[in-house]
C-alpha cells in the first residue's frame, strides 16, 4: 500500500543545466584529448560531491532535527525556512519539505517527469535517481524497489511516495537509530547517508 503525492511539473526547468552539461562534457574531452585532465580523476571529483561533501549539508539537518525537537517542529511547518536558517538555500528559489518517517511509515522521494533533486541538501543527484526504471517503479512498485536496494520492509509498513516538482523538493529524516540518543549531532550526521534521505535507506548504528 502507497500513497502517491504528485504535482504538476514544470517541463523546462532544467533545460539550462542541459545546455550547461554539453558545454562542460565539450570542454572536458577538449582537455582530456590535450592530455591536461585525467577522466577517472573528474569521476573521482564528482563521486565525492555525490556521496560525500553535498549530502552532508542534509544529514547536519537531519541530525539537528533529531537533537533539537523545536527545530524538528520548525522543520515540520516550515522546511524551506528552517534549512536556509543552517545555510542551505535552493539556487532556484525552489521550496522544500522535510517529511519524518515514522515506525508506520516509510517516504520515498521520485521525480518522474525529470529529475528535480534537493540540491542544497543533497549535492549531486546520483545517476540511478534520474534513470527512467527508477523514476517509473518507484510509483508503480515502491516495495519492490527497495528491497532492490537491500531494504526489506515488514509488510505491515506503509510506504508514501512523494513526486517532487521545480517548485517543491523534498528531504527524508529518517527515524533515528536505536541507543543512539548518547550520541553528539556531529556524530549523528556521521551516520546519515545519502540514500537514507531519499529514502532509499535507514540509517543504522555503525557495526
Amino acid at each position: 500500500m502507497h500513497d502517491h503525492d504528485h504535482h504538476d511539473h514544470d517541463h523546462h526547468h532544467d533545460n539550462r543545466y542541459s545546455d550547461m552539461q554539453a558545454r562542460v562534457k565539450a570542454l572536458e574531452m577538449v582537455l582530456t584529448e590535450k592530455g591536461l585532465i585525467d577522466p577517472a580523476a573528474i569521476d573521482a571529483i564528482v563521486e565525492t560531491y555525490e556521496t560525500k561533501i553535498g549530502p552532508r549539508n542534509g544529514a547536519h539537518v537531519v541530525a539537528k532535527a533529531w537533537t533539537d525537537p523545536d527545530f524538528a517542529d520548525w522543520l515540520k511547518r516550515d522546511a524551506t525556512a528552517a534549512i536556509a536558517s543552517l545555510g542551505y538555500a535552493g539556487r532556484q528559489g525552489e521550496h522544500m519539505r522535510a517529511v519524518f518517517n515514522t515506525p508506520e511509515t516509510h517516504n520515498l522521494v521520485v521525480c518522474t517527469l525529470c529529475s528535480c533533486y534537493p540540491w542544497a541538501v543533497l549535492g549531486l543527484p546520483p545517476v540511478w535517481y534520474k534513470a527512467p526504471a527508477y523514476r517509473s517503479r518507484a510509483v508503480i512498485d515502491p516495495r519492490g524497489i527497495l528491497a532492490e536496494f537491500g531494504l526489506q520492509l515488514a509488510d505491515t509498513k506503509k510506504i508514501r511516495v512523494w513526486d517532487s516538482t521545480a517548485e517543491l523538493r523534498y528531504l527524508v529524516i529518517p527515524e533515528q537509530p536505536a541507543d543512539s540518543d548518547g550520541l553528539t549531532e556531529e556524530a549523528l550526521a556521521a551516520l546519515v547517508s545519502r540514500d537514507a534521505m531519499i529514502g532509499t535507506a535507514i540509517v543504522e548504528l555503525s557495526r
